[in-house]
């Protein structure tokens, strides 16, 4: 396997229950410039299924994270997630229907993909607005998007306008 070259010093790390390859290929499928680096196995003799991960690394359009298989002890929790901002509603599209595939959606720009991991799909027009826009306007857009699971940026610009 090739590397693509990261500084990265502070690395998500993953924890799964005997899905962590299939995640990783799930996840280098969606995000462009992405790739599985290390793949290693537990193998016989280990406390673990001989083909579980047990070192993992992928990266996913710039971002190393860290992966392996460790049983069920601990679940992903909404009190972690991943942010992607998206340039355009073809973007937001497109990683809202591919991480929706198998998983649930939920308000706001959130949802859990297949294996109970929590991301927010955002447009960059929304960071925009919070930190820039007419705090008025602003008010009328988050009541919008409120009311939104998929975010959709001609909801939220007409509502900031209107």
């Amino acid at each position: 396997m090739s590397k693509l070259a990261t500084s990265q010093k502070i690395k998500p790390f993953l924890w799964f229950d005997g899905q962590a390859e299939k995640a990783m290929e799930f996840y280098t499928a969606i995000f462009p410039n992405s790739q599985i680096t290390t793949l290693k196995r537990w193998g016989k003799g280990s406390d673990f299924p001989a083909e579980w991960v047990m070192n993992g690394s992928m990266i996913l359009d710039g971002l190393q994270i860290h992966a392996f298989d460790a049983g069920p002890q601990f679940k992903f929790t909404e009190a972690i997630s991943f942010f992607v901002s998206c340039e355009d509603q073809e973007e937001v599209n497109h990683y809202w229907n591919a991480l929706t595939a198998g998983g649930k959606e939920e308000p706001c720009g959130w949802l859990k993909d297949q294996f109970g991991l929590s991301w927010q799909i955002v447009p960059k027009m929304l960071g925009e607005r919070l930190q820039n826009g007419d705090p008025a306007r602003v008010g009328k857009m988050m009541q919008a998007l409120m009311q939104m699971k998929k975010l959709e940026i001609a909801d939220l610009e007409a509502a900031y306008a209107g």
